[in-house]
């Protein structure tokens, strides 16, 4: 028996469809968001063979930097995100504590709240969120492997393009 799809179905279908589409494209965001690469040439401290801040001991743990408000959001709000929680990303990346923050916290929560608002399908608000990007940042852009994207790729490219 054939069942006939209703427009939830449909819509979660394309959401799917769009998140499996946007995990498989895109680069790794973890420098977005404070996190270390895992390999690389640079030496951490705590690391064999790196040397010791002057006066400190070779056994000492770094601290870790304490986030601010402003950055524990973004992370909060870019982890949603990756996690499929369009919604709450959405909603996290505009509370205040985010939204009012760095211009460069603003751009990034920007540019996730449009991401998001491109995977659900809502391309207006998609558009209107790169174009208040660029009203911060004029020179605003996307990382090499985020243009392409065919969900958010061309609405990036029109905002843009009338913006000038």
């Amino acid at each position: 028996m054939i069942v006939p799809m209703n427009r939830s179905l449909i819509r979660i279908l394309g959401v799917t469809v769009a998140a499996a589409s946007l995990l498989s494209a895109c680069e790794t965001i973890g420098p977005a968001i404070g996190m270390k690469p895992s390999g690389g040439a640079a030496a951490s401290p705590g690391a064999p063979g790196a040397k010791p801040a002057a006066g400190a001991s070779s056994t000492a743990q770094p601290m870790p930097p304490l986030q601010s408000s402003e950055q524990s959001g973004l992370k909060d709000g870019i982890e949603l995100y990756n996690k499929g929680g369009f919604n709450d990303a959405i909603k996290r990346l505009g509370a205040p504590d985010v939204a009012g923050g760095a211009k460069a916290t603003q751009l990034q929560a920007l540019k996730y709240t449009a991401f998001s608002y491109c995977v659900t399908m809502r391309q207006t608000l998609c558009r209107q969120s790169f174009e208040k990007a660029f009203k911060l940042d004029p020179a605003f852009d996307l990382a090499p492997g985020e243009h392409g994207h065919p969900l958010w790729g061309p609405v990036f490219a029109r905002a843009k393009k009338s913006g000038k």
